[in-house]
Order: structure tokens, then C-alpha cells, then sequence
């Protein structure tokens, strides 16, 4: 029996409409949805002290606070991809912010930690179905030169948002409450419900057939596989549930590839990767956020546990990172004519693995300015040279039915990353932490600092693997000439 359900429309049956032609509000609300979303896989972080003291989640649990929103986030994403290709993509863009805005609203008034989990976890399926669209809807409502200069703002909001929400975050926690981190979207949400039909053109749709069985299983098996990292850290690697999950999580993932291969219209065309240059962007987007995300987490943690920073102070503290982040995406565009695209990548791989390095050194007396601050620049400086060149690499020569699931697997990708890099980390993390010794005579607070302290540099020396893995990559994967002086528009 067929795990695909026939949905029909006729090519652009969802054209007709006009909205009105304002191209500044239309590209408004298109990053304000993917400022939303990416705002919220890294707002939570400052906040975690005080849901952890409010709702009484232990030291590995807390990580699901993020995983449990960018495992439905990634896991979710190539049906929502696939969906908005044949349903239209501004109508499951407008579905998907109303199920985003309502998890919201219902989670920032949980009260136990299975209520929160469940709000994050609704949240990212929101964001599933809403983010994919976003590229798709770019493409539709900007042309030539004004699609190249939206596409720049883009991945400028897409890399520094992660930074720059931790700024709000600190904000708000300190200001207000944890619980504002979720409220605060409420507002926007509703803001792009309304704008969204006014000012943002509809792309054609495709007729085509859900891949249900492929949604599943690519899932599930990305829920047991993270599963099984975060079991470990807690209950060790020969614990039976953790070994459980490892075996589901490859039984699934096979299971994806086998129904993959024979769906008419599989939910990730496997000839997406059959290209050797945007498999290895794909690749990279996989990598880099697996080690930006453990940047996040881990850093906050050390600024508040160690350094006794506030939310504020934390959240504050990242402005470095997310001005050079957002700063070099800006001036990527210009760069990317001279140079081309891979010789970027290596530069901003060098960069990014500089940074990470620099992190494995840090101990219970690093200060902020010592061994903060440095591994933030070149982070924020290489991160934000790589995102354009990899989103061009990898949208470069779609067919326009194949756009969707492109956009859908890009954004896929960072955000299994995200999570499954955090899930590998945190193991580390805590492996650490168990067997850290501090020096003989330390006060009950400074062996809370030394363990957490070397905790953070094993867990910065996986990001380093991470890093490196993707510095390879570009230099002896990408294969791309070098563009003429002044390509065609």
C-alpha cells in the first residue's frame, strides 16, 4: 500500500490573487517569520537558570528545552517543505505562524516541565510548516538584483537572529520573566497573520502526493537518535533504552532511505544530494550549527554559573558575536563576486575552528575579556562569511517544483544539526562533569565552577571535531569555479 496521499491542484491555482506591491513590507515579513523562528531555537537559552529553578528540570533534561523545539523543528521541516509546494506556500506559511503563535501563548503559562516541553516541541512544528516558505515566497516576490539583495538580508537575519536572540532573551528574563520569551511572540505573530495576504505574493502550486511514509520515518528516527545521546548522558551508553534507541534510529533511517528510493515524490528528492557541491553544503549546514548551538548553550551557562553574570549581563555579552556575525553576512554579497563562494567557506571555516579551539582552553578563572570575547569574534566573523555562500551553493540550479524540498532540507539540516550536535555535546558535557577533580580544599563554589568549567572545554573540544569536519569539506569537496569579475544579474 502506497504511504503517499494524492493531493491535487493545477499548476498555478494559486497565483490569481494580487496582493498589493510594496516590496519593502513584503521582505518585512517574510525575515520577520524566519527572525522569529530562529530567535526562538536560541532565546531560551539565557533563560534556562530560571526555568530550571522554576520548574525543576535537572542538568540534562534542561537541554530538551531546546531539543524538544529543533527536533520538531528539523524533523518536521521536509514535510512542511513538501506541503507548501502542493497545498501553496503562503497559505502553510499563514498555517504554520498560527500553530507557532498559539504554542506561544500556551507555553508561556506552563507550569511543569511536560507542559513547556510539549508547548516547545508544538512550537517547532509551527515553524516547520511556516520557515520553508520563506525562501520560496523570496524567490517569488523579489527579481534580479532585488532578489540578490533580499537573499542577503536573509541570511544575514538567519545568522545573527541566533545571537541577537540572546540579547532579547537577557532582556526579557531580566526585565520581566522567563515566561516573556515565549509571550513576545504573540504580537509578531498576529502582526505577519495580518500582513502576510496584504503584501506577499503567492507562488504556483505543484500538484503532487504527501510522502507520509517518508515524513515518518525520517522523524522518528531523528527522535530516537537524539534520544539515545541524551539517555546516555543521564543513564550511561550500556543502559537498555539507550541502546534501544540507537537501534530504532538506524532501523528508521534506513527504513527513510529505503522509501525514499521508491516514492514517486519522495518528501526528500535524493537527487538533491546526487550533486557533489550541495551535498557538501548540505553537509556544512548539518556541521556548523551543530557546533553554534553548543556555543550558545554552554556559554550561557558559564557567564551566569561562573562569571555571575545576569540575564541581561549574559545576553549583553554576545553583542560582539552578533555584530560581526551580522556585519560580515552584509558584506558577504560584495565579497562573493571577486571571490567566489568556496574560497569563503574556507576562510570562514578557518575562522569558526579558531574560535572553537580557543574555547577548549577555558577553565574556573578565564575571564570574559581573556577567553570570551576572542572565540566570539571569530566565530561571529567566520559563521557569518559562510551562511550566504552555502544557501547559493545549495538553491543554485533547483527546478522550481524541487524548490520547497531544497528550502525544506537546507533548514532541515541546521536544525538536526542544531539539535544532534547539542544531544553529542551534552554528553560530553556531562561525561566531564562526572569525572572532574577539583583541587583538594576548594570551597562548594569553586568546585561548582571547576566542574562546570571543564565540562564546557570537553564539549568545546566535540565542536571543534564539528568545525574541522566542515573546514575539510570546503576545501576539498566544494568544487566550484571562480565567477567572472561581474556575473549576469
Amino acid at each position: 500500500m502506497s504511504t503517499q496521499s494524492t493531493v491535487g491542484a493545477p499548476a498555478g491555482s494559486g497565483a490569481t490573487e494580487a496582493p498589493r506591491h510594496h516590496p519593502g513590507l513584503a521582505l518585512t515579513v517574510i525575515l520577520a517569520c524566519q527572525l522569529m523562528v530562529i530567535l526562538d531555537a536560541t532565546i531560551v537559552n539565557i533563560a534556562l537558570p530560571d526555568i530550571q529553578g522554576d520548574l525543576d528540570f535537572s542538568p540534562a533534561k534542561l537541554a530538551w528545552v531546546v531539543n524538544a523545539y529543533t527536533l520538531a523543528f528539523g524533523g518536521l521541516l521536509l514535510l512542511g517543505g513538501r506541503t507548501g509546494d502542493i497545498l501553496g506556500r503562503r497559505k502553510v506559511f499563514t498555517l504554520g505562524i498560527v500553530v507557532f503563535t498559539v504554542a506561544s501563548f500556551v507555553g508561556g503559562f506552563a507550569t511543569n516541565d511536560t507542559w513547556l516541553l510539549a508547548a516547545r516541541a508544538l512550537q517547532g512544528a509551527g515553524a516547520a510548516f511556516a520557515a520553508p516558505s520563506t525562501l520560496a515566497l523570496l524567490n517569488t516576490n523579489f527579481e534580479g538584483a532585488e532578489r540578490t539583495k533580499a537573499l542577503s538580508i536573509y541570511s544575514a537575519v538567519s545568522g545573527a537572529g541566533m545571537a541577537f536572540g540572546l540579547i532579547v532573551g537577557g532582556l526579557l528574563t531580566d526585565w520581566l520573566s522567563w515566561r516573556s520569551v515565549l509571550f513576545i511572540n504573540v504580537p509578531i505573530g498576529l502582526a505577519i497573520l495580518v500582513l502576510a495576504p496584504l503584501y506577499v505574493r503567492q507562488p504556483e502550486r505543484h500538484p503532487g502526493r504527501f510522502d507520509l511514509g517518508g515524513a515518518l520515518t525520517s522523524t522518528l528516527g531523528m527522535v530516537s537518535l537524539v534520544y539515545g545521546f541524551i539517555r546516555a548522558s543521564e543513564e550511561g551508553w550500556s543502559d537498555g533504552l539507550t541502546i534501544g534507541s540507537f537501534a530504532a534510529a538506524a532501523i528508521l533511517l534506513v527504513a527513510f532511505l529505503v522509501v525514499e528510493t521508491k516514492a514517486e515524490q519522495p518528501i526528500t528528492p535524493l537527487k538533491l544530494l546526487l550533486h557533489r557541491n550541495r551535498a557538501a553544503a548540505y553537509t556544512n549546514m548539518l556541521l556548523l550549527p551543530a557546533t553554534m548551538f553548543a556555543l550558545f548553550f554552554f556559554l550561557t551557562q558559564f557567564l551566569q554559573e561562573v562569571l555571575d553574570y545576569s540575564a541581561v549581563q549574559t545576553g549583553f555579552a554576545f553583542l560582539p558575536m552578533a555584530l560581526t556575525q551580522f556585519g560580515m553576512a552584509r558584506a558577504t554579497p560584495k565579497l562573493l563576486p571577486k571571490f567566489g563562494p568556496k574560497p569563503l567557506l574556507v576562510v570562514g571555516g578557518v575562522l569558526v575552528t579558531a574560535g572553537i579551539v580557543w574555547l577548549t582552553q577555558i577553565d574556573a578563572d578565564s575571564s570574559y575579556a581573556a577567553a570570551v570575547v576572542g572565540p566570539m569574534l571569530l566565530f561571529g566573523t567566520g559563521s557569518g562569511m559562510s551562511f550566504l555562500p552555502l544557501n547559493m551553493v545549495i538553491l543554485s540550479e533547483v527546478q522550481p517544483k524541487d524548490a520547497g524540498a531544497a528550502s525544506g532540507l537546507l533548514q532541515a539540516m541546521q536544525q538536526v544539526g542544531a539539535t544532534l550536535g547539542l544531544a553529542i555535546l551534552v554528553n560530553l558535557f556531562e561525561t566531564a562533569r562526572r569525572d572532574s577533580t577539583p583541587a583538594a580544599g576548594s570551597s562548594p563554589t569553586e568546585i561548582k565552577h571547576h566542574v562546570l568549567s571543564d565540562g564546557i572545554a570537553s564539549a568545546a573540544v566535540g565542536g571543534a571535531a564539528f568545525a574541522v569536519a566542515a573546514l575539510l569539506i570546503s576545501l576539498f569537496a566544494v568544487k566550484l569555479p571562480k565567477p567572472p569579475a561581474k556575473p549576469a544579474a
